[in-house]
């Protein structure tokens, strides 16, 4: 793991700590890296509640309430289906905060999916004004392995950012 990756891993058990705040993970492209990066950090075991990798449609529907009619009309990388992967995560984990992932690391899109390098982000809180935030983010040309180091480390801000 890199060590910008550990930083924000560690900026983001800080945040929760200090706020008595606990989390939990909804990854597809990510594959368990943003869990990972978290348990990685001493004193996680106080903030980290569930990760799910949840990469099969199968299992965003099975695993955290995903609609399929949902991933029919918006796309599994989209902005409402990443939404609800948080949402249903922090749910089932009974977590205040929850991140999700979904995205199309390559090597080649499916015909009607967003092109590779498309990354869609969400992050919920329980009892917040908005309470899911939603982003897509594009990486081009971009190797996997970094694709997905970049999505967790961007992952682990948006928690380290919710948890103060």
């Amino acid at each position: 793991m890199n060590a910008d990756l550990e930083l924000a891993a560690y900026a983001a058990v800080k945040n929760l700590a200090a706020s008595g705040l606990t989390v939990a993970t909804a990854e597809s492209c990510t594959g368990g890296l943003i869990a990972a990066a978290i348990t990685g950090v001493p004193g996680a075991s106080a903030v980290f509640r569930y990760g799910w990798v949840t990469y099969c449609n199968e299992a965003k529907e099975r695993e955290l309430g995903v609609l399929p009619s949902l991933i029919a009309e918006h796309s599994v990388v989209s902005e409402p289906v990443v939404a609800a992967m948080a949402e249903g995560a922090m749910r089932k984990a009974g977590a205040d905060l929850a991140v999700a992932v979904s995205g199309n690391a390559g090597p080649t899109a499916a015909e009607g999916e967003p092109p590779v390098g498309t990354v869609c982000i969400a992050i919920t809180r329980r009892g917040a004004a908005r309470p899911t935030h939603t982003e897509t983010l594009f990486y081009p040309a971009t190797p996997r392995n970094i694709l997905r180091e970049l999505v967790a480390a961007k992952a682990l801000a948006l928690i380290a950012g919710a948890a103060t």
